[in-house]
């Protein structure tokens, strides 16, 4: 079993950054893949983020691309989603998500953090 803990959400403005992070704890993490999505009220659940634990490969969404960044801390089993230009669109509710072997389908991720909140104002 791998347990994810978010945090780092909370209220910003439009054009401001926030980082988020996702300790995994319960397994070693080198074989696994850490994605970040986001869900807003009333839509699906979209991919943001991918990361390769082993290789720090990088998969990020078009909506995202050049703003976001995703890295880790392998040393420390700890995911970072640094979101930078924030939009209002960017609103949601983020987790972090982990699955060993690479995807950006939501539904094949087998772990999950209880998600933090992002609100952009404008």
């Amino acid at each position: 079993q791998v347990q994810l803990v978010e945090s780092g959400g909370g209220l910003v403005q439009a054009g401001g950054s926030l980082r988020l992070s996702c300790a995994a704890s319960g397994r070693t993490f080198s074989s696994y893949v850490m994605g970040w999505f986001r869900q807003a009220p009333g839509k699906e659940r979209e991919f943001v983020a991918a990361i390769r634990w082993s290789d720090r490969s990088t998969n990020y969404a078009d909506s995202v691309k050049g703003r976001f960044i995703i890295s880790r801390d392998s040393a420390k089993n700890t995911g970072y989603l640094q979101m930078n230009s924030l939009k209002p669109e960017d609103t949601a509710v983020y987790y972090c998500a982990a699955r060993q072997g690479y995807t950006v389908l939501a539904r094949d991720y087998d772990y999950w953090g209880q998600g933090t909140q992002v609100t952009v104002s404008s």
